[in-house]
């Protein structure tokens, strides 16, 4: 194998399992430790670069970051990264002054945004800055989009997402609430230099079944119907209810409704549990709430006795699985009837673009989406782009910002008459964390704590009020042992070769067998005969030039590493260091002021 190329920014992005694993790459070993010596501004802002919303994605992130953590191979659960976002959103100061202020000289380019939801005001975030006339068109009367409309109050309340969205609007965009865009036409005629797309996937999918249009009363679209909700349209619903689908907005349903007046809510899902969309967490807390799953169940029809829905027919199933635990055959084994008084169709949602024009050069696909480009996110017509679910389908929050900050540089590219495809690189810092012959910056320690357990309102007090948010953040004893269990992935061991006298003592000392000094090979056959078999080919192999004695290499498992510093206490000649790595994420502005070019520092 040829020598680790650690000048590259990604090598030790990838190993940061978290930081790689969010869409926006944010620092969380960084603002992690940031909370733990109490410095909740630091850490809220810190969050703030990459995320733009650590309130609202403290409370429902759908969490990519966590399956990826490393703590979750060493123990049965990762670190709690969501909840200590809220922890430094909860925490924090007044951050009004460390903002970006309005810009007095605006540099003479307009960009309308279609959508107040988190994609939008993620490009507005980025360009504000920068001078640009932003003009955000929302059909609602708030802004928000579906952060505002289909998350539950109980979950998200309003005044977090009033906060942070004003943070965004308040640096100068043009918000015109209250004003749908009801043609692409009549949008471009208004001579803007740039249009982003990002209204999102408001159309709730429906369920043609017989009975459907007699029973169309008591009959409800998922999305549609938490819209209704939100705004006070809707107050009550029957004493049965079924939901039909089992994602996050099934289970948002389902919650809803028992805060409607529903005594008895049953999610029905067509398939065994290990193919539920739902977020773990999502099913969890539905079912403390007494929600009843009910599995391999299809619906088939809709019942009516004197013109009225009085329940559904379900096909029950039975499934055929492969080794690995796909579906290979089902099978209809019977029927069974459930009464119920209302239903809810939470089986997914789908893009609507009847405003815009199919004679304007901009391409759709088969399925009614508009062709984007998945680097510069514009479609086929130049200067008009789009972002969040209304670019990709359905996804969550943290992918639509990601979004947004990509479109930014692409808007500010399209606008400065350059290449779209030449993006602006990542890079990073290195700088050593010694402290003293045998201190580091960060806790090394290994904390065998397990993962804290988030306080609810009780669920008796849950249920006399609508928007009454349940989880009630950690504690600080809680989030004080939290901080600890986060292996600061982001502390890279980072090896000399010219310094190393082959002694193993690292190897001696290593506690999970990551380090080998060995002759080379090929990857796949090197990896078998390290002091620990490689098994995980996801992570890389760390390996160093040609030590001098020998000529053997110093291998490294990243997968295995768990930052305890020991080797470079232990090594005499300094050969290994704990340094830290600090991923340069750009964006639009960064494209202004020039490319970001790797630095190095430390060892």
């Amino acid at each position: 194998m040829q020598p680790t190329d650690i000048s590259d920014p990604q090598y030790f992005h990838k190993v940061v399992d978290c930081q790689w694993g969010c869409p926006a790459h944010t620092d969380v070993p960084g603002y992690i430790r940031l909370i733990a010596q109490g410095r909740f501004t630091d850490a809220y802002m810190l969050n703030r670069q990459t995320n733009v919303f650590p309130g609202i994605l403290g409370r429902v992130c759908d969490r990519p970051c966590e399956p990826a953590c490393r703590r979750g191979r060493v123990e049965d659960k990762p670190v709690a990264i969501c909840r200590l976002k809220r922890v430094a959103a909860d925490n924090r100061d007044d951050v009004t002054a460390l903002l970006p202020k309005p810009v007095r000289q605006k540099n003479g380019k307009r960009v309308a945004l279609v959508g107040a939801g988190p994609a939008s005001l993620a490009v507005a975030n980025d360009l504000l800055p920068l001078g640009y006339e932003v003009v955000i068109f929302e059909a609602l009367e708030v802004p928000g989009g579906l952060m505002r409309s289909n998350i539950p109050s109980f979950r998200l309340p309003a005044e977090v997402l009033d906060e942070e969205i004003g943070m965004i609007v308040g640096m100068g965009a043009d918000l015109r609430l209250g004003t749908p865009v009801k043609s692409m036409k009549a949008l471009l005629a208004e001579n803007f230099d740039a249009v982003f797309v990002g209204s999102g996937a408001p159309r709730g999918k429906n369920l043609k079944l017989p009975g459907r249009d007699a029973a169309s009363e008591h009959i409800h679209i998922g999305i549609a119907w938490l819209e209704s909700v939100a705004f006070g349209h809707v107050e009550r619903i029957g004493e049965k209810v079924l939901i039909i689908g089992v994602g996050n907005t099934a289970m948002d349903c389902c919650r809803t409704s028992l805060r409607l007046g529903a005594k008895s809510v049953k999610v029905m899902a067509r398939k065994p549990r290990q193919f539920f969309k739902a977020s773990p967490w999502e099913l969890e807390d539905a079912e403390e709430e007494t929600v009843e799953i009910v599995v391999n169940h299809a619906p088939k029809s809709f019942v009516i006795e004197n013109g009225k829905l009085a329940g559904m027919v379900f096909e029950k199933m039975a499934y055929e699985f492969d080794a690995r635990g796909r579906i290979t055959a089902e099978k209809v084994v019977g029927e069974e009837l459930f009464p119920c008084d209302d239903v809810v169709l939470a089986i997914g949602q789908e893009n609507a673009f009847p405003w815009i024009e199919r004679d304007l050069g901009i391409e759709f696909d088969k399925w009614d989406v508009p062709v984007v480009d998945p680097s510069t996110y514009q479609g086929t017509r130049p200067g008009v782009f789009f972002g969040g679910d209304a670019a990709f389908g359905p996804k969550n929050i943290i992918w639509a910002v990601e979004h947004g900050h990509q479109a930014a540089i692409s808007i500010h590219r399209h606008c400065q008459s350059q290449d779209l495809r030449e993006r602006p690189p990542y890079g990073m810092n290195l700088a050593t964390s010694k402290m003293g012959m045998h201190e580091w910056a960060y806790s090394n320690a290994y904390d065998p704590v397990e993962r804290r357990i988030m306080p609810h309102v009780s669920l008796k007090e849950r249920f006399s009020k609508l928007n009454l948010e349940v989880e009630l953040g950690y504690t600080p004893e809680q989030f004080t042992k939290e901080v600890e269990r986060c292996l600061n992935c982001d502390i890279q061991t980072v090896f000399t070769a010219k310094l190393c006298i082959e002694c193993d003592a690292c190897v001696d000392v290593c506690p999970t067998r990551c380090l080998t000094i060995t002759g080379n090979g090929e990857e796949a056959e090197l990896r078998r005969r390290l002091s620990a078999p490689a098994v995980n080919t996801g992570q890389d192999l760390y390996v160093s030039a040609e030590l001098p004695q020998t000529r053997r290499v110093m291998v490294k498992d990243e997968d295995l590493c768990i930052r305890c510093g020991l080797c470079a206490e232990r090594c005499p000649t300094g050969a290994w260091d704990m340094q830290k790595f600090t991923l340069k994420v750009p964006y639009a502005a960064d494209d202004t002021a020039g490319t970001l070019a790797p630095v190095r520092t430390g060892t």
